[in-house]
């Protein structure tokens, strides 16, 4: 199976460039989106074409309309669906889904940014916290695949320009760290550094400004975080570069 990750940066732009072309060719059996900035008839009305092809989608919406966002689609029917965490604070923003399959859930998340001031850096550690919580009790009943624009590089690798944005960027602070690698410590762990633990200057979101996607100065924010009972079944992780129509770009794995 191949499992996919993308942040599309709006799912109504993205389906006006490549979407569908890169959609085929990237032959997932399951490929999760966020920050679709659509509400779910929105997501239903661009995704609709799929259905012809035997395809499955789901869809979890922001209360805010045109912000955030989450969807899934699948070529398998999954036996449950489910949405956002069960916490009021955090489920206005359709950051979270969930499908539940034979022998394992897919959990899609677009995890909150801590603002360029870092005014939202507190709410970020709460999240991140509670996020972790959700999925050790989804991983209670079954093994899970959690992926997404998790808004953090987790080590000076992962970004381009560590010691200027150390503690001072949102994406690159200790606290952010410090969450990621909660997760990793509570054995859910990064598949691309499983396959390539040293790997440099392989990055996963450029900025539009100044041609930081040409010049490769980017960020590694996107991930598939993978249950450790899970890590012998995996045969790679990858990240699509040249996948263009938005300032990410899909990350996977297969297994």
């Amino acid at each position: 199976m191949k499992l996919i990750s993308w942040n599309v940066n709006g799912i109504r732009a993205v389906a006006k460039k490549n979407f569908f072309k890169d959609f085929e060719a990237m032959n997932a059996d399951v490929l999760c989106l966020q920050e679709t900035k659509a509400q779910d008839d929105q997501v239903a009305e661009v995704l609709k074409s799929l259905e012809m092809d035997g395809y499955k989608f789901y869809s979890n919406s922001a209360v805010k309309k045109g912000y955030s966002g989450t969807a899934i689609i699948t070529k398998t029917e999954p036996i449950s669906v489910s949405r956002d965490m069960g916490i009021e604070e955090h489920d206005q923003e359709g950051r979270v889904l969930t499908l539940e399959f034979d022998e394992f859930y897919v959990t899609t998340v677009y995890v909150p940014n801590s603002k360029g001031d870092l005014s939202r850096l507190d709410y970020r550690k709460q999240w991140d916290a509670d996020f972790l919580k959700y999925l050790k009790d989804l991983e209670t009943k079954k093994p899970v695949f959690v992926c997404g624009d998790f808004n953090v590089a987790h080590t000076e690798m992962d970004l381009a320009r560590p010691k200027p944005n150390y503690n001072k960027s949102a994406g690159f602070t200790q606290t952010e760290i410090d969450g990621l690698d909660n997760f990793v410590g509570a054995g859910l762990k990064d598949s691309f550094r499983h396959f390539y633990p040293e790997e440099r200057d392989r990055y996963s979101w450029w900025s539009y400004r100044g041609g930081a996607r040409d010049r490769n100065v980017g960020w590694r924010l996107d991930y598939f975080l993978v249950s450790e009972s899970m890590l012998p079944k995996l045969t790679d992780a990858f990240i699509l570069k040249d996948v263009l129509g938005s300032d990410h770009c899909p990350v996977g794995i297969e297994f």
